[in-house]
Parts: C-alpha cells; sequence; structure tokens
C-alpha cells in the first residue's frame, strides 16, 4: 500500500475517533443512566388528583423527597431546582419537579399546594399513605426518619437529600446531590433535552 494512501487512513481514523469523542456525553452532575428502576409512583398530586408515573410520561422529571416544615435543605434544594430551570435554554419547559412528602401526617394537600407553588409553575406536591410512601422509598432507596415530638408535638424529619432525574420515556438518567449547582443542574437538564 502506498505511504500516501497509508497517511489518508491514518487521518480519516484520527477524524472518525475524535468525531467520536465530540459526541460523548459529559455530564456536571452524576450519571445514573438505568442504574434505578423506572419513574413508577402512585400518589395524589396537591390539587387532589390521583397521579402515576405515567401521568408524567413525554416529560423530564426532577424526583425529590421532603417536607414542607424543613428548615433548611428542603427550601434551599428546591429554590437551586427552580433557578436551574430558569437558566436553562427552553425555561423549564417539558419539565416537571415532584415533591414528595416524607411528613403526610402534616403535609396536607393544601399546604403542599402553597408551598411547593411559591418555587414555580414547575413544582408539584405529591402525598400518599404512609404504605404508598414507604413503597416509593423503597424502590428508590430513600431513607426517612421521624425526630421524637418536643411537648408541642413539633418534630424534625431527617431525610435524603438527592434528585433523582428520569427522561421522558420515565428511565433514570441523573442524581443531583446537594454539591451540585443551578448552572450545572441546568447545562445537564439542556443536554437531557437535546437528546
Amino acid at each position: 500500500m502506498p505511504q500516501r494512501l497509508k497517511l489518508l487512513f491514518a487521518a480519516l481514523a484520527a477524524c472518525a475517533a475524535l468525531a467520536a469523542c465530540t459526541h460523548k456525553e459529559h455530564w456536571h452532575t452524576d450519571n445514573i443512566d438505568g442504574l434505578m428502576p423506572k419513574l413508577d409512583l402512585n400518589m395524589t398530586d396537591d390539587a387532589g388528583q390521583p397521579v402515576t408515573g405515567a401521568t408524567y410520561r413525554g416529560k423530564t422529571v426532577l424526583l425529590y423527597f421532603g417536607y414542607t416544615n424543613c428548615p433548611d435543605v428542603c427550601p434551599t434544594t428546591l429554590a437551586k431546582l427552580a433557578q436551574a430551570l430558569k437558566d436553562t435554554k427552553n425555561h423549564g419547559a417539558g419539565t416537571q419537579v415532584l415533591f414528595v412528602t416524607v411528613d403526610p401526617k402534616r403535609d396536607t394537600l393544601s399546604r403542599m399546594h402553597e408551598y411547593v407553588h411559591a418555587f414555580g409553575p414547575w413544582f408539584v406536591g405529591l402525598r400518599g399513605t404512609h404504605d404508598e410512601l414507604r413503597a416509593l422509598t423503597k424502590r428508590y432507596r430513600v431513607t426517612y426518619s421521624y425526630a421524637k415530638p418536643d411537648k408541642d408535638g413539633n418534630y424534625e424529619v431527617t431525610h435524603s437529600t438527592a434528585v433523582f432525574v428520569f427522561d421522558g420515556t420515565g428511565r433514570s438518567k441523573l442524581l443531583i446531590l446537594p454539591r451540585d449547582s443551578a448552572k450545572a443542574i441546568a447545562a445537564d437538564l439542556d443536554q437531557l433535552a437535546s437528546r
């Protein structure tokens, strides 16, 4: 084979390798593609309607577990998600944030509705029975526990802080952790939307 032809093949191979590298996905948050079960749930939304995982097919879904009396982690996380959605190229269109209460005793539907909608139009509060909540948290390996009530009956709830991201088919894609910035989240949501 002539030397020129060898050089041409080598150049073509290098170009193909470079093209393959430019299409490789790079995520700022944690890639959990397919590592968690598909989005599936049986809950009631803050408007009082029963919902399942199928209710949200076709949308990018961010699933977060918390409670409305949370003093710091929940409002900080939801505010960060709201900022990230505002910063996406499509301003959060086609994205739904599901805030599942781990404190159904105190988090009534009306309280959930008022709380989540303060963060923006992308947020929906979900509430279930204790059995439904246990089934959902077991499915996604989420933990929560209740502290002993004080003399006034108030108590804190310890809960996981991760946000699970699912694509429009309900497949798990990303895990957002407290260390992730709104900018990083927005970039990943844009990349997910472009696929």
